[in-house]
């Protein structure tokens, strides 16, 4: 399935068995009732999953980003949720890796390899979307100081994070709008409230939560970098190693739904033969196959090119797309192999089923990845004269 050196295939492997072993025979029950799941995120920070984005000399299992994908899909296999407990922290350590000073690296990055500081991504707005340039959070200078004024929605992980990155405008009066953008590295205190968790109709256990900013103070140096109005940019990379994250989890919950049916179409007889022998059951189970192959390969595609450093916000868009539309259509077939069982919350399918649409709308929305693909066609494709 995937080919890594001897390091990273048994780290793929420890991700693995900690999924059978710990996840999978208390998701169910953890999931249902709603109930953040403190001992595994734990046993994650034991096992150094939270710095595997983050090389020495601050951390010390950092891994190719082919191989954290493979991480982030076994994670997804055994609950999504787990997944995105480390997909926001793993865009602020390389937004930090690429873009901090040394002392915000120093500062943070050793902490966040252990999970003893976890990090998380402030961006969405209640009315801006995916409309990142239409943000109105906004910080002002005072002496050595930043002011910031507005409100986040959507932030995974806020209520536990001890680190934000928070994208907001530092020049309101800036054209285009993008230039008076920054990110700034926040830390809870007065004038900064998590108001509320955010009902969700999957995606449970790890919290969604709304941010409020009333004359919060941080430092000058929390700015990410050494100049102001270069965060659009910033977290537009950030956001290719976040879709390429968000992609995986999707193959992690494509690929539950399509081992769940593999079980049950072999175990579950009508008519006198297994299900699978139906052929109807039958193309179900080939389609479901190829279109996870199709979007694991692309994927795996995504996390090279950015390994390699180039540019890659065409290829996660595309990953993300692709890989996400598979696990609702696969997490929907899912659901018609095991007929009525498949609406039960006694089985697993309908949680995939409830869980798939996160991805499609989570990172920048299928229909912004459209465009992001479309207009980096266009890029590298121009008419020659």
């Amino acid at each position: 399935m995937y080919t890594f050196n001897e390091e990273e295939a048994a780290i793929v492997a420890l991700v693995g068995q900690f999924v059978d072993r710990e996840v999978k025979p208390v998701v169910r029950e953890l999931e249902h009732a709603n109930t953040y799941p403190e001992a595994l995120i734990d046993q994650m920070k034991q096992m150094g999953i939270f710095g595997l984005a983050i090389p020495q000399p601050w951390g010390e299992a950092n891994v190719s980003v082919p191989c954290y994908a493979a991480v982030t899909e076994e994670l997804a296999r055994g609950w999504m949720s787990l997944a995105g407990a480390m997909g926001g922290h793993t865009v602020v350590a390389k937004l930090l890796l690429t873009y901090g000073t040394e002392e915000q690296k120093d500062r943070y990055l050793p902490r966040m390899a252990t999970g003893d500081i976890r990090a998380t991504m402030a961006l969405t707005e209640p009315g801006g979307g995916s409309d990142l340039q239409a943000m109105t959070t906004h910080a002002r200078r005072d002496g050595g100081h930043y002011v910031i004024n507005g409100a986040k929605t959507w932030i995974t992980n806020a209520r536990r994070s001890q680190l934000i990155a928070l994208m907001c405008k530092t020049d309101r009066t800036a054209v285009p709008a993008h230039r008076g953008v920054s990110i700034l590295l926040v830390e809870k205190g007065p004038g900064f409230e998590v108001s509320r968790d955010l009902p969700k109709l999957g995606y449970k256990g790890v919290e969604s939560c709304e941010l409020s900013f009333d004359d919060f103070r941080v430092p000058e140096t929390a700015l990410l970098g050494s100049e102001e109005g270069h965060g659009f940019a910033q977290m537009m990379r950030g956001l290719e190693i976040g879709r390429i994250q968000v992609a995986s989890r999707a193959l992690g919950v494509a690929r539950a739904a399509l081992e769940d049916s593999l079980r049950y179409v072999q175990e579950r007889e009508t008519f006198g033969k297994p299900i699978w022998q139906h052929q109807s059951i039958g193309n179900y189970l080939a389609d479901m196959a190829t279109r996870l192959t199709a979007a694991r390969q692309l994927v795996q595609f995504a996390a090279r090119r950015y390994e390699s450093g180039d540019r890659a916000d065409m290829e996660a868009g595309m990953a993300k797309l692709f890989a996400s539309e598979t696990a609702m259509q696969i997490a929907l077939d899912a659901v018609r192999i095991h007929g009525g069982y498949g609406y039960s919350t006694e089985f697993d399918v309908e949680r995939y089923f409830r869980d798939a649409p996160l991805m499609i709308v989570g990172e920048g929305t299928n229909e912004i990845q459209r465009n992001v693909i479309a207009r980096e066609l266009i890029r590298r494709h121009p008419i020659k004269s």
